[in-house]
């Protein structure tokens, strides 16, 4: 594991290596919401998810934890998309352009 060892620290840190841990796991082409990897460590807590990936995610595939309408995180979309075309993520795409990705076919559980 890559991530730095303030974040295992004390219980937020467990919460932080217990997120990048399940991270760590879902496969090339496969995504998991801020809520599926909350759920596969036992919470609820969704937004702390993104809290943690914020601050701690970026030596993980981050692009593969998404929000729950299919969409990349907020600004971080052209190099999300980036990987996903790279890993042959399954995306839709809107009339407008807009893209999200599939997660009937994408969703990883864990």
């Amino acid at each position: 594991m890559s991530f730095d060892t303030a974040a295992s620290d004390g219980p937020a840190g467990d919460f932080v290596s217990r997120v990048l841990t399940v991270v760590e796991a879902i496969p090339s082409g496969r995504v998991m919401t801020y809520g599926d990897v909350a759920a596969a460590i036992g919470s609820r807590a969704a937004r702390a998810v993104g809290q943690a990936m914020a601050y701690y995610g970026s030596d993980v595939a981050w692009w593969r934890v998404i929000r729950a309408s299919g969409h990349p995180a907020v600004d971080h979309e052209s190099a999300a998309l980036e990987h996903f075309r790279v890993e042959g993520t399954p995306l839709t795409w809107s009339a407008s352009g807009i893209f999200r990705v599939d997660l009937t076919k994408a969703r990883w559980v864990s």
